[in-house]
């Protein structure tokens, strides 16, 4: 299946999502709101000391070797690169990069043993969606497995869940975008009042 036609479902809701934000900023000449467009050099070969690229998350600041397992990255047709922490910041790139067509999408493969799960093309992964296992800026986890690997079996016994494609996988994310923002706005207000707490003299 073509990428384009992979991605119409979910990036017509990321278009109802972005309007918002690209009417209320100046564009650049594709559309997109200039404070979203990726901040790093063109990157013909983003995979190449990825982490060592894009150590942090351009939407949220997560340090991406920390959640590598759940980590994703998208090559613009442009050569422009988003290095993420989740699916969830993927969902956000994509959106507010509307206009900007996807040359190549990568996700953590955690069919993989390694201390730092390699990357694989999106097209190539079963994702495990839902389940027990905790999901990263998400309450329902969103987890990339290699299609050919019984790993996302025995993960789907283990936590539960159900598997799809990426489609299915990011169709989920934009679902989940507005109780998992208020959950993350929630958090980091707990954070911050607790921090205040601390700072106040005793």
């Amino acid at each position: 299946m073509k990428r384009r036609e992979m991605l119409k479902l979910p990036l017509a809701v990321a278009a109802v999502l972005a309007a918002p934000m690209a009417r209320a900023a100046t564009c650049d000449t594709d559309g997109t709101p200039l404070q979203f467009i990726p901040k790093k050099p063109v990157d013909a070969k983003p995979l190449e000391d990825e982490l060592k690229k894009y150590p942090k998350c351009p939407y949220c600041g997560m340090d991406r070797r920390e959640y590598h397992h759940a980590r994703h990255l998208v090559q613009y047709s442009d050569d422009l690169v988003d290095g993420v922490c989740s699916i969830h910041c993927l969902a956000i790139s994509l959106a507010v990069n509307l206009d900007r067509e996807p040359k190549a999408i990568y996700a953590a493969d955690n069919a993989s043993g390694a201390d730092i799960k390699p990357m694989i093309d999106v097209d190539k992964a079963v994702y495990l969606i839902g389940g027990s296992q905790k999901g990263v800026m998400t309450l329902r986890g969103k987890f990339a497995y290699e299609g050919n690997s019984d790993a996302i079996h025995t993960a789907q016994s283990k936590f539960g869940g159900s598997s799809g494609d990426f489609a299915a996988a990011l169709t989920a994310s934009y679902e989940d975008m507005a109780k998992d923002t208020l959950m993350i706005r929630k958090r980091r207000e707990e954070r911050r009042q607790k921090m205040m707490q601390q700072k106040k003299p005793s």
